[in-house]
Parts: C-alpha cells; sequence; structure tokens
C-alpha cells in the first residue's frame, strides 16, 4: 500500500508488516533540508502507531543516493545559537529512530555522507549495496557532525576508527564497511532491496512485543554490566507476562507457525 501524503518520504506498507520509508528527493540526491527532516520524523511517529507496521526499511531514491547529506545552504550565518537548536532537532529526530521499538533496517543505495550516515547510524540494521560510500565530512566545511555521529559511530566501529574518519573526512566504500563493522552485509545493488526486505520480513514475523524489548535491551549494553543485567532481567519478565509468549512456547512445541498478536 503506497501513501503520497509526503512527497519528501514514501510510505509503502506491504502485507507482510514491512513498511519501506524512502526519502524522495533524488535530484538533490536526497540531501536533508529541513523539510525533509520533518518528513523523516513525521514518517517515523506514524510508523511507532501504525499497527500494521511490524518492521521499517529506510533507503533513498533514486541510484545514486540513500541520503547525501545535509544541504550545505542551512549552514551559512548559522552561528552558536541558532546551530545549537538545529543539532537539537536533528538528533532527537534520529534518535526517534534509534528507539523505535520496531527494528529499523538501513538499505544504504550510494552515497550516505553527513547527516545520511547519522541516519543509517541510527538505524539498528544496515545493509549496503556494493555501490555505497559513507563518510562524515564536515570538518572540511570547519564544523564537526552535529546529528549524533560522533557519539554512534565509535559506539559502532570503535574509537579509533571512528576518529579517523571524522577527523580526516574521508569516505570509505562498502567493502570497508562492512570490514569496520559499520555495515551487516554488502549486496549488488539490484539486490538491496530485495535482501532488506527479507530481512525485515523475518524479524517482522516474530513477537513484536519481543522484538521492542530485545531493542530496548540491547541498548541498555552501555549501561555498566550490573546494570545492564538487571534491565535485561526485568525486560525479560515482561515478555514473559505477555499472551505472545505463551504463544510462542505453545507454537514450537506444537510444531506450527506462532500467531502473534502482540499482547
Amino acid at each position: 500500500m503506497a501513501d503520497s501524503a509526503s512527497d519528501l518520504v514514501r510510505y509503502d506498507l506491504d502485507g507482510d508488516g514491512v513498511l519501506t520509508l524512502t526519502v524522495n528527493r533524488p535530484d538533490k540526491l536526497n540531501a536533508l533540508s529541513a523539510d525533509v527532516m520533518e518528513a523523516i520524523d513525521a514518517a517515523f511517529a506514524r510508523a511507532e502507531t501504525d499497527d500494521g507496521a511490524n518492521a521499517i526499511v529506510v533507503t533513498g531514491a533514486g541510484l545514486k543516493a540513500f541520503v547525501a547529506g545535509a544541504d550545505i545552504k542551512q549552514f551559512v550565518g548559522l552561528g552558536a545559537v541558532r546551530g545549537e537548536a538545529f543539532a537539537r532537532r536533528g538528533q532527537a529526530i534520529l534518535s526517534r529512530i534509534e528507539r523505535m521499538p520496531k527494528a529499523v533496517v538501513a538499505a544504504v543505495n550510494g552515497y550516505a555522507l553527513g547527516g545520511g550516515c547519522e541516519i543509517a547510524l541510527a538505524c539498528h540494521i544496515r545493509i549496503a549495496a556494493t555501490n555505497a560510500v559513507f563518510g562524515l565530512p564536515e570538518v572540511g566545511l570547519g564544523l564537526i557532525p552535529g546529528y549524533g555521529g560522533t557519539q554512534r559511530l565509535p559506539r559502532v566501529v570503535g574509537r579509533g576508527i571512528a576518529l579517523e574518519m571524522i577527523l580526516g573526512g574521508a569516505p570509505i566504500k562498502a567493502d570497508r564497511a562492512a570490514e569496520i563493522g559499520l555495515v551487516n552485509r554488502v549486496v549488488a545493488p539490484d539486490a538491496l532491496l530485495d535482501t532488506a526486505r527479507e530481512m525485515a520480513r523475518g524479524i517482522a514475523s516474530k513477537g513484536p512485543l519481543a522484538v521492542a524489548y530485545a531493542l530496548r535491551a540491547v541498548f541498555a549494553a552501555d549501561l555498566p554490566l550490573a546494570d545492564g543485567l538487571a534491565h535485561e532481567a526485568a525486560l525479560f519478565a515482561l515478555a514473559a507476562a505477555t499472551d505472545d509468549a505463551q504463544e510462542g512456547t505453545a507454537a514450537f512445541l506444537g510444531k506450527r507457525p506462532a500467531a502473534f498478536e502482540g499482547r
């Protein structure tokens, strides 16, 4: 089911519970204007409460770019006060993506630079086409990444590699991104969306509450171990009390597919 409510982010929900959100500004390599950022935020807000959407794929329109970065015109004369507001708003939008209770898979086609790389980092899983290019080139503009790149990239690839990418500003190709753990998988461009949707479809078939609790548990891994383990145990308890847990175990023992209802 396609929705044209926003020309800037397409909202396509299939019958298997997989929602595809496509940043749709191919003539500008899907660059992030203020309007595009707000459209992304609105799409994720809608997806969070859409009972038909159990997993989400994010990609960019066209063959050249996932999201090629921010619209550079926005940085002219920004100044300190407006600069902080600019960064805070972008961080809030990407934090919504990261905190989604549904799995978010980035299907990275082409350039993922600056804010585009930061959007990919906010997604839970990243699949790249062989022509994907990742980078945080902000230092070349006299700036730094402002949508969470300095915080998420070290958590994904380690501080040393993150500093190399952020301070050097040089882009990396898909094979290198896979080597450093920035992406989960690299596939041919014509297989990218099918691969991402297949992965999302597999997740969408699982218990939705269990997926939400698992996401919350994994993101507590930044806590001290004892605190993280306590958080995991509390979330396990919540999952164990659901009807979905009873259905899942009964289905396994009965050798039949589970019929999860999200309760």
